[in-house]
């Protein structure tokens, strides 16, 4: 049987690997001129900038492939611990250094609030039965409503209807503490005030796994999986950008057939794996006479992620003060996420993802330099914004906030500069409004309400990725890749 997989981003590759390792004949095209997806890899000046998902967890994810092909993960890529986490600041200058020892953690929690120790305790509790039922859920299918009604009792017990933030703010008091431990679901393009408690378990997966980094940056992992492809005998073509589906109809039933490439080639098969944004893809790949399900005004009414406003920047001078991962909380956090996602407004203020990799690995910078790239989440293409006229606005002020508050002199010591919007959400990575993390996740747009892995119109044709069912993240991500094989491997 032969495969295209379209994209080779994490849920693509995934599924390349896991099909190939049954025996199908399988190939990758990909639209751009290296691996990845969103974890596409800048390189200028000597600086190397992953572009996309920094924070690695369930590692056990990435060694089942190389278990899988008989392979050690070893031999491809080292992935290391890191240690803190995230340190988390605040606008008052208190700082909660975020890692997986628990009793450091509730050290710090009882620095900032000695009356929240015990509500964490309880919190704490409840994210693990939460993770108990969610992580059975992230590599199963949900195609059937029955598939939904299965777990209806576990998500109605563990009070899913709440949101991340409601479930913390029940048992923590103190404000920043709030935030400390409700901001995850801003990692996977969800409002923490509106994302369904059920993400609340990214707490336990990370207090009982921790949290990794590959050396050589995510890229590094990109590269490792590529190369377990090929040597398993898989085939990866890039600068390959897919114009449509090939859809045979004649006996009633839309199957697809392969695909046609922007070039005019078709490359012909027995099932299509799309990594490709779903709400995309669905438009531009699949004409609209075979879309019984997901229709125009379907994919119009779904509600999607934000999107994310990225430089990536070298300096000349090392910042050893700053972790690998900084989050850098600005003066207003609800009202914050509601312009984002609710009024689609671009705020004046903003809060922070820095990412400092040479505090890991030094060799992804000249020596004596740092490696970094400050993201800040902005509402997606339906806020209006003029990002040709926005970019150096808003650049200025994310340099002049880390400047002043963090990082002394920046402006004097940025030697080298990449910078990504909305547009090129839109443009490049073909994103639907230019969201960064495709649907929205919400719990009515989670499991069997999400874009289904197995397309309900069209035979043979399955999605993978953030817009799919688990959703974004690198486990979610991976789990769709691994979810696509399973079923197809079933046929």
């Amino acid at each position: 049987m032969k495969i295209i997989v379209i994209g080779s981003g994490f849920g693509g590759l995934t599924a390349a690997i896991r099909l190939r390792a049954k025996g199908y004949d399988v190939e990758v095209v990909e639209k751009r001129d290296k691996p990845g997806g969103r974890a596409y890899v800048y390189e200028q000046d000597g600086f190397v900038f992953d572009g996309g998902p920094t924070i690695i967890t369930a590692p056990w994810l990435i060694h089942d492939l190389f278990e899988l092909c008989g392979k050690k993960t070893d031999d491809y890529v080292n992935i290391v611990p890191i240690d803190p986490f995230y340190n988390v600041r605040f606008q008052d200058g208190t700082v909660f250094r975020y890692n997986g020892k628990r009793e450091e953690v509730i050290e710090q929690i009882r620095s900032f609030n000695p009356g929240d120790v015990q509500g964490y305790e309880r919190f704490y509790s409840k994210t693990a039965a939460i993770f108990k039922a969610g992580f059975n859920l992230i590599d199963q299918p949900f195609t059937k409503l029955t598939d939904m009604l299965s777990v209806l009792p576990d998500l109605i017990r563990l009070r899913s209807d709440r949101s991340v933030a409601a479930f913390v703010n029940s048992h923590i008091k103190d404000h920043r503490l709030r935030q400390v431990f409700s901001f995850h679901p801003l990692l996977v393009g969800g409002n923490p005030f509106q994302t369904t408690s059920i993400y609340a378990l990214i707490h336990k997966l990370e207090q009982e796994w921790g949290v990794w980094f590959a050396m050589g940056g995510t890229g590094a992992l990109v590269k490792a999986l590529v190369k377990l492809f090929q040597d398993i005998g898989g085939t990866i073509r890039y600068n390959c950008e897919v114009e449509g589906m090939l859809i045979d109809d004649h006996t009633g039933t839309a199957i697809v057939r392969g695909v046609r490439l922007k070039s005019g080639e078709v490359l012909e098969s027995d099932r299509v794996v799309c990594n490709a944004d779903v709400a995309q893809a669905y438009l531009s790949l699949v004409p609209a006479k075979y879309r019984k399900k997901n229709t125009n005004k379907k994919i119009a009414k779904t509600r999607y992620s934000m999107s994310l406003f990225v430089m990536y920047f070298g300096t000349d001078k090392q910042y050893p003060d700053m972790a690998h991962h900084e989050i850098l909380m600005g003066p207003r956090y609800k009202e914050l996420v509601e312009d984002i996602f609710t009024k689609k407004h671009l705020a004046d203020d903003f809060s922070l993802y820095l990412h400092r990799p040479t505090a890991t690995d030094p060799s992804l910078a000249p020596q004596g330099c740092d490696s970094w790239y400050v993201l800040s989440p902005v509402p997606h293409l339906e806020s209006g914004t003029d990002w040709s006229t926005m970019r150096k606005v808003y650049r200025d002020r994310i340099v002049a906030e880390l400047e002043k508050r963090y990082m002394p002199d920046l402006s004097k010591h940025i030697v080298s500069e990449h910078i990504i919007d909305p547009v090129h959400f839109r443009d490049e990575l073909n994103s639907y409004l230019g969201s960064a993390f495709s649907v929205e996740p919400i719990l009515f747009q989670s499991a069997w309400w999400r874009p289904h892995n197995k397309s309900e119109d069209v035979d043979g044709l399955y999605f993978v990725g953030a817009g799919t069912h688990p959703g974004a993240g690198l486990p979610g991500v991976m789990s769709s890749g691994t979810i696509a094989a399973r079923m197809i491997s079933q046929f």
